[in-house]
């Protein structure tokens, strides 16, 4: 246990000195002194202000940047050691092959993860001083959303690390998966729908598996429970399961899948050849 938290803490110390976790952190602490530089707590747009107009637009961008920022600098994190050789010095301590991966992860997440939340609390600070009503309920909610995407494309991250040689490949599979689900899965879908007229529930559903979707729905439901930004599949969602319900199943099944992805990358990482 003492070598999987010395690998998890190694790992977040080199992080934090790569130049990519500054432009990571400045990116969304920066989004949110822009939002109170543009006044968008003191604005009303569509019912929400405050706070609550400022975590809406938050979601929105972190929906598209988060992905994409977690996967291009975590998939090297394996394949890069394997690459400069440092796999093989740290393999030649007394450290098992589980304690390096998992350490690798604990640390990693941490990384990901503390920005986001940090920008968070800044906003939540700054608006109690500001004199701002605070939704504590969307704030908690919207922690653990970005609690479980992070944990969902982190392990999609190790997965690919863990199979790919080449850094530079490995950054071409995760952006390539990027792109699928951001956009090329809902033009299928779309396409699909229009061209086969499948049953509109079964596209929905297939749609609902791709972690951003759901978050992006879930999102949206903190704000409106009614969902009716989203139009007629609105009502398919709200008379399938209740707001509630679908919220707790949008932080469950992201944090399942990205565990699931890290458990097979171990897998892979534990039978193939190491240099």
């Amino acid at each position: 246990m003492k070598n999987l938290y010395l690998i998890a803490y190694l790992d977040l110390k080199e992080s934090i000195r790569a130049k990519w976790f500054l432009v990571y952190s400045l990116v969304f602490g920066g989004l949110i002194a822009l939002f109170f530089i543009a006044g968008v707590t003191e604005s009303q747009v569509m019912g929400f202000s405050g706070l609550s107009r400022l975590l809406l637009m938050y979601i929105q961008i972190t929906i598209v940047i988060l992905p994409i920022f977690i996967l291009i600098t975590t998939v090297r994190s394996i394949s890069g050691d394997r690459d400069s050789h440092i796999l093989e010095y740290m393999l030649s301590f007394p450290i098992s092959l589980k304690q390096y991966y998992w350490g690798k992860i604990i640390g990693r997440f941490i990384t990901v993860y503390l920005p986001v939340l940090f920008a968070m609390i800044i906003a939540v600070v700054y608006g109690a001083i500001k004199g701002a009503a605070i939704p504590w309920s969307i704030f908690f909610l919207y922690t653990g959303l970005l609690f479980a995407m992070s944990a969902t494309f982190l392990g999609i991250a190790f997965f690919i690390s863990s199979f790919v040689k080449s850094s530079e490949v490995a950054l071409g599979i995760s952006f390539f998966i990027w792109i699928f689900l951001l956009a090329f899965i809902d033009i299928a879908l779309i396409s699909l729908m229009m061209q086969q007229r499948v049953d509109e529930g079964i596209i929905i559903l297939i749609s609902l598996m791709n972690p951003m979707e759901i978050f992006r729905v879930a999102a949206i439901s903190l704000f409106d429970p009614q969902l009716t930004v989203m139009g007629p599949v609105a009502f398919y969602i709200l008379d399938s399961v209740s707001q509630s319900t679908f919220v707790l199943l949008s932080i469950a099944y992201p944090l399942i899948l990205g565990l699931l992805f890290a458990f097979l990358g171990y897998k892979i990482f534990e039978k193939k050849d190491l240099v």
